[in-house]
């Protein structure tokens, strides 16, 4: 984002606007914790502000300061679908392409209003008016501190602000530990901790507050991780059956994958967990070193992210989905074993 961009944007911040703030469907920490960052930062300018996501999120996300003034378009559409036709300023976060917002995504290419894009992943789609886009920064969150210090207004930063942004920043680095993790987004984490952030806190409510069939889950999980050592892989399943017998709820799966990244000599892993409401299976993958996952599941998923961490999705059976990414290891064999 040029010095244009941020001298028209502190333009239009400067006097009240009808703003919405909306991220991806499914929202993980730096997805509720950019949002609710931004909120903060904006209703101090007397903007009418308003977070929408496309759906709900984990029960470990509904303590941040803010989140109960959350919208979720799929239960409340009429409300959330007006408030986004009235907007004046439309700020996307964490995403860069509508179809990531899901049946959201309608009522946001109609929108007339001024569209700010804040993201950090790889090959953004050309919809925004202003677009901050760096897929070298580790989070959406630390991209909100740098785009409030573009507006030379960090002395803003108070216990609320900086309680969201090191959300973001601790959940997409997995707790600082990501290559993505710079030596400035370290500093950025001293300031927020100076202005107001409980670390250990933030810490315990998201990773240290499990419900008994969460770990029985995890156990179920690690089960069924199995381990191709001739690629460096690993990988895990979860069948419906197996998220009905210990109760799932949203966000229970979330980062169980890094535990089959974990092992020693694996340098890529991926779980594959069913959804028989979508009729998808929806995979995670990571990685470590150069192996992109970003480019794997774009040429066999239909999905993206990172370079080290992505998604995707397969529309045939869990055993199908499966076999097909063990018969597509022996390709990049070469590649895998090269780390």
């Amino acid at each position: 984002m040029n010095a244009e961009d941020i001298s028209a944007i502190k333009a239009l911040l400067s006097t009240p606007k009808h703003i919405v703030i909306v991220c991806h469907k499914n929202p993980d920490g730096d997805a509720i914790g950019s949002s609710l960052g931004l909120y903060h930062y904006l209703k101090q300018y007397n903007h009418n502000v308003q977070v929408i996501t496309p759906n709900t999120y984990p029960d470990f996300l509904k303590w941040v300061p803010g989140e109960n003034h959350i919208l979720k378009y799929d239960t409340q559409t009429e409300q959330s679908a007006a408030l986004i036709a009235a907007a004046d300023i439309l700020f996307t976060l964490d995403f860069n392409a509508y179809h990531r917002t899901g049946t959201m995504a309608p009522a946001l290419e109609a929108s007339k209003a001024i569209k700010i894009l804040i993201d950090h992943h790889q090959a953004p789609d050309d919809y925004a008016t202003y677009m901050y886009s760096d897929v070298n920064i580790c989070s959406t969150c630390q991209m909100i501190y740098h785009f409030i210090d573009m507006l030379n207004d960090t002395v803003l930063i108070g216990p609320e602000i900086a309680t969201c942004l090191y959300l973001g920043i601790m959940t997409d680095t997995g707790s600082f530990r990501f290559r993505s993790t710079s030596s400035t987004t370290h500093r950025i984490i001293a300031e927020l901790i100076d202005r107001g952030a409980d670390n250990a806190a933030i810490h315990n409510d998201v990773y240290d507050t499990n419900s008994h069939n969460r770990l029985q889950l995890l156990g179920c999980a690690l089960t069924n991780l199995k381990i191709h050592p001739e690629y460096r892989t690993a990988y895990i399943t979860l069948s419906q059956d197996e998220l009905y017998k210990f109760d799932y709820k949203k966000g229970d799966t979330e980062g169980v994958v890094n535990y089959a990244l974990s092992l020693n000599n694996i340098i890529f892993a991926a779980i594959f967990i069913e959804d028989r409401q979508e009729g998808i299976i929806k995979i995670s993958l990571r990685s470590k070193g150069k192996f992109s996952v970003n480019e794997f599941s774009r040429a066999h998923f239909n999905g993206g992210g990172h370079n080290n961490a992505a998604g995707g999705k397969s529309e045939i059976s869990l055993e199908a989905t499966v076999e097909k990414f063990i018969s597509i290891l022996p390709s990049y064999k070469d590649v895998l074993n090269d780390e």
